[in-house]
């Protein structure tokens, strides 16, 4: 369970973005805050790559690649479309409908990639919906 630290420091970072988002589009189109920001999310990444010596060039035509491309065509829609709707509502009602990726991933991963589902996991998936729909509605 080494994956825990590494989700609690996403969650204790991503748990900023938003807020941050929504102050800085208000000025800023939220275009050009998407290629700002996530300049510094390939900035930082280009530095871990080389900190480890990964062979990025020779996961280009790996035979998982397709599934590298369409998740980075998933991120820049998802992104875009996250940016757009935090420079034009409250923080309060787009981050809950975002999360709904939560719901909806955890669902692909049981129905498409054979994770196992259990009635702890019917319950959870449920509460994070429901906890969604609550603080989604106005």
């Amino acid at each position: 369970m080494n994956y825990l630290p590494w989700a609690l420091l996403a969650l204790l970072a991503y748990t900023f973005v938003a807020p941050l988002m929504s102050v800085a589009t208000t000025d800023v189109p939220s275009d050009v805050a998407v290629i700002i920001s996530n300049s510094m999310l390939v900035i930082a990444a280009l530095a871990v790559v080389a900190i480890s010596n990964e062979p990025v060039l020779d996961y280009l035509t790996h035979p998982d690649a397709p599934y590298l491309y369409a998740a980075g065509i998933c991120l820049a829609v998802g992104i875009l479309a996250y940016y757009r709707a935090l420079a034009l509502g409250p923080v309060s009602v787009v981050v809950p409908i975002f999360g709904m990726f939560i719901v909806t991933s955890s669902l692909i991963g049981v129905a498409v990639l054979d994770e196992p589902l259990t009635a702890r996991k019917v319950a959870g998936i449920g509460f994070a919906a429901l906890a969604v729909y609550l603080t989604a509605i106005e």
